[in-house]
């Protein structure tokens, strides 16, 4: 099977999340498929042939968070039809390439992960074509407007509502949905009914046991730790909530408590924790495994986000405690007091973390229980053969009747898009 696969970003380094996900779904598809990469990139595309036969780029940078280019940008958005995450991705030059590629290769699927380079697709197709969609991006936006205050609230609260109305008319288009738990297909179905059937398909999130081992805490730990893209608005959000209202509960009790933020491009107000509240903020790092190794506890203090947390699965497999939010272990197969605590009030968060370093048998099981679920059941490669399964049936066959009103076949035999999006430069 011939597919072009569509992406924002190159997936070097694996220091993202949804990087870490399609990397290893893709490692396994490109053993018995023939895979077309392309992507913005600010670099050379190293080390991505591993996943794909053909690698193709189209020069992007972002001006880095918090800078004054950073908040020029994000105003030239404020008047755009489009929300801003996916409007900065719209880019005559991606889809120029996007169209010639499609003209000279027949290809079998077209596969756009993630929402944001759907603003780039033609009106017409040539062969079916799937979203996989790692979040419900309109769900983060509104979780953000949730927790804002004064007019930082209006704005997110717009940005919630163009993503809600985009979302909806991107899921349309496509003639398969995948998505990362069943959660995320409910919430799918409950915001756009008439954009998603119940045959989305769920790509469960996998781990690579192999590379992370257990290694059990020492007894008297009392170290924390957490991890991820330190300049993804819902890691910014946790952090800073968990050392404002979390941590000097834990050390209220246990005052030798410590935190590492572990993750890349961590911006000035994660920085600014290190200073305030003594806690270490790594940055990048090429080997997250000696932070969590060292944790009595894992924790993920997520109040926003979307999708599956591939951190937790990360944490499971090394054999650590985790303590996390509802939001955290969202759309997980895990049970709170089996696989992981759960708390989400910061004195019950702050009590669970506490129980874990004092009481060693309690966080004994949780680690053994942890471990044991991910290697019998999410290992990526049993992951990616359920992707491969069901990008096949989209390839091969015919469209559904109830995706029939949106899509039809053009008199030129392409497939034509009913539902137009916005085009326009860069």
């Amino acid at each position: 099977m011939r597919i072009l696969w569509l992406k924002s970003d190159l997936l070097l380094p694996l220091d993202k999340g949804g990087r870490l996900r399609t990397w290893h779904l893709m490692r396994h598809l490109a053993r018995r498929h023939e895979i077309t990469y392309l992507s913005f990139a600010e670099g050379v595309a190293d080390g991505m042939h591993e996943v794909a036969r053909r690698v193709e780029t189209v020069p992007r940078s972002d001006p880095a968070k918090g800078t004054l280019r950073f908040y020029a940008d994000a105003a030239m958005h404020l008047v755009d039809p489009l929300p801003y995450a996916v409007g900065k991705y719209r880019s005559r030059q991606f889809a120029q390439k996007l169209n010639a590629l499609l003209a000279e290769t027949p290809y079998d699927l077209v596969v756009c992960d993630f929402l944001f380079p759907s603003v780039n697709l033609p009106r017409q197709l040539p062969c079916p074509a799937v979203i996989f969609t790692h979040n419900v991006e309109a769900e983060i936006w509104r979780r953000h407007a949730e927790t804002r205050h004064g007019l930082a609230r209006l704005l997110y609260r717009a940005q919630y509502t163009r993503m809600l109305r985009y979302e909806e008319r991107v899921l349309r288009r496509f003639d398969g949905v995948l998505v990362v738990s069943d959660a995320d297909r409910q919430t799918f179905a409950r915001l756009y009914p008439a954009a998603i059937r119940q045959d989305a398909h769920v790509i469960s999130t996998g781990v690579d046991t192999g590379f992370f081992s257990p290694a059990p805490s020492a007894a008297a730990g009392r170290g924390l730790v957490f991890t991820g893209s330190m300049d993804w608005l819902p890691n910014e959000d946790a952090v800073t909530y968990f050392c404002r209202e979390i941590l000097p509960r834990v050390r209220a009790d246990e005052p030798t408590a410590t935190l590492t933020i572990v993750g890349r491009a961590p911006t000035p107000a994660v920085r600014r924790l290190a200073a305030d509240h003594g806690v270490t903020v790594t940055g990048r790092v090429d080997d997250v495994r000696p932070y969590m190794q060292d944790a009595a506890v894992y924790i993920v203090p997520l109040r926003i986000g979307g999708g599956t947390r591939l951190k937790i699965f990360e944490a499971m497999a090394m054999g650590k405690a985790v303590v996390s939010t509802t939001v955290g272990a969202e759309g997980l197969p895990v049970h709170n007091g089996e696989h992981l605590l759960i708390a989400d009030e910061p004195h019950l968060f702050a009590r669970a973390t506490v129980r874990l370093f004092r009481d060693v048998d309690r966080r004994r099981a949780l680690e053994a229980a942890a471990r044991k679920l991910v290697v019998e059941r999410y290992d990526w490669s049993a992951v990616a053969g359920e992707l491969e399964e069901a990008l096949v049936r989209y390839a091969t066959s015919e469209l559904s009747p109830a995706a029939a009103p949106a899509a039809a076949t053009s008199p030129t035999g392409g497939r034509r898009w009913g539902l137009a999006l916005p085009q326009g430069e860069e």
